[in-house]
Formats: structure tokens, C-alpha cells, sequence
């Protein structure tokens, strides 16, 4: 699997900040049942107990809670469809990111700080201020550049590794759906 170099991933940022800022659309949903697996699914709910339906984020927990429980705030992942794709390549490598929803949409800091709500089909969800950031697992799968791309400072500024998010109305989703910005918190 070719593995994209920094002046690659370097040229391809102008296309992922022309993101929409105020509406997208849900370009791909992946449940991930089990650890290192991943399911691409056209529909699925979000509900504020399981987040995505079907997915281990529940069950896996979280190092970051003191009884490894599962961490509220990191619910959802999120991650931009332009910079995955650029990261990825091929769309079946998409969900190697390990994010649950991709989207077409602007995510970062200035767009979406924390406490920003967004529609996502039928269901509200809140950006938490949990960073989102390349580890490990991302870096076998995508290289060291597009790591360092992610987590550099305009990575993480625009959060092109992601953001989390977590449910706070329930409802279907479906690939396609339109993702549109609720509200922003006062600045």
C-alpha cells in the first residue's frame, strides 16, 4: 500500500479547507464491532447510551477514565472526508482511520470549538474538547508523514485527524445525509 509523503499530503490542504463550513453531507458511516475491525454500513442510529448502534465503543472503554470505562466525551469520532482521502487514498482504506462518521465538512477550531452542535440525519451531536489525534495504529496504516501531517500544527488546527463528539439526540443516519452546524458556543 503506497503511503502518501509530506509534500503530498502538504499539496492536497488547500482542497480539504475548502470544506463547507455551515452544511455537508455524511460521506461514509463505519461501525466497528470489535477491536481492528471495521464495518461500512449505508444506515445505522445514534442513540445517547451506545452512540453508534452496533459499535464497541461502549464495551472497548477508555484508558482516560479512572475506572476504564467508556469515555462519554469520546463517543463519536469524526474525521473530515477530504483529509481522509488524502491520508487514505482508496476509499476501502477509509476506515483503517478508525473514525465512525466522515464528513464533508470544515472542523476546525475556529468552525467547530468545543460545544458546537450539528445535525447528522436525524440525530444532534456535541464536539467535546477531547483531542483527536494520530497514534500508533495510524501510522502503520498511513505512514509516518501523514501522521506528522495530522498532528503539526495546522493539522490540529483545522483537526484533520478528527474531533469527538458525543450524542445528544438520538436518531437514523444515513450515508448522504446532510450534516449541518446547529449552533457555535459564544466566543
Amino acid at each position: 500500500m503506497e503511503q502518501p509523503d509530506r509534500a503530498t499530503l502538504e499539496a492536497g490542504l488547500a482542497n480539504i479547507l475548502e470544506s463547507p463550513r455551515d452544511s455537508g453531507v455524511l460521506s461514509l458511516i463505519v461501525k466497528r464491532p470489535a477491536s481492528n475491525e471495521r464495518e461500512v454500513i449505508e444506515s445505522g442510529k445514534l442513540s445517547l447510551d451506545d452512540g453508534l448502534v452496533g459499535d464497541n465503543w461502549k464495551s472497548r472503554g477508555s484508558g482516560m477514565t479512572a475506572d476504564r470505562s467508556a469515555h462519554a466525551d469520546m463517543q463519536l469520532n469524526i474525521m473530515n472526508a477530504r483529509a481522509v482521502a488524502l491520508v487514505a487514498g482508496d476509499r476501502e482504506r477509509w476506515p483503517l482511520a478508525g473514525d465512525q462518521l466522515y464528513v464533508d465538512l470544515d472542523l476546525s477550531d475556529d468552525n467547530l470549538p468545543p460545544g458546537s452542535l450539528l445535525s447528522v440525519g436525524e440525530a444532534i451531536v456535541k464536539v467535546t474538547d477531547v483531542p483527536h489525534l494520530g497514534c500508533r495504529k495510524f501510522v502503520m496504516r498511513y505512514g509516518r508523514d501523514a501522521m506528522e501531517f495530522v498532528n503539526s500544527d495546522v493539522g490540529r488546527k483545522h483537526n484533520l485527524r478528527g474531533i469527538n463528539a458525543r450524542v445528544v439526540e438520538g436518531g437514523r443516519i444515513r450515508t448522504s445525509d446532510p450534516v449541518t452546524v446547529l449552533s457555535r458556543p459564544e466566543g
